[in-house]
């Protein structure tokens, strides 16, 4: 394997990079109608698609992403140097936090918010680093 994307359906592409960009303190690598793409490492894409195009594109046996919208579908953990301060900017970009930075029970320390579109984000750091 290469690369890896991973998508999130987004109710709203342009909200969503900016929420994004203010988030992850970058801009994205590609923003055109229909894709959005940060790159997380240099084997990791964070992608954004609108969800009002997918069941167009993946056909009618998808159930329409737009049913759950707001239900927690995903979690994206980040291992970030400095989670708080990725925390902090998804919060004041618009984020709602789950769950302060704290370590748990698997050692990590990780603080846990919700995106516009009902996604978790966990910003963490490893026990060790």
């Amino acid at each position: 394997m290469k690369k890896a994307h991973f998508i999130l359906y987004v109710a709203d592409q342009d909200a969503s990079t900016s929420f994004y960009t203010e988030t992850l303190g970058y801009p994205p690598r590609l923003h055109v109608p229909g894709m959005t793409e940060f790159t997380l490492t240099e084997g990791a894409v964070l992608g954004l698609m609108p969800s009002a195009g997918i069941k167009r594109l993946l056909g009618a046996p998808l159930p329409d992403p737009a049913t759950a919208a707001g239900i927690p579908r995903a979690e994206l953990y980040l291992v970030v140097d400095d989670p708080q301060t990725h925390h902090n900017r998804a919060l004041a970009a618009g984020a709602v936090e789950l769950s302060p930075l704290q370590q748990r029970d698997w050692t990590d320390h990780v603080a846990y918010s919700l995106d516009p579109d009902g996604h978790v984000i966990a910003f963490a750091r490893y026990a060790d680093a």
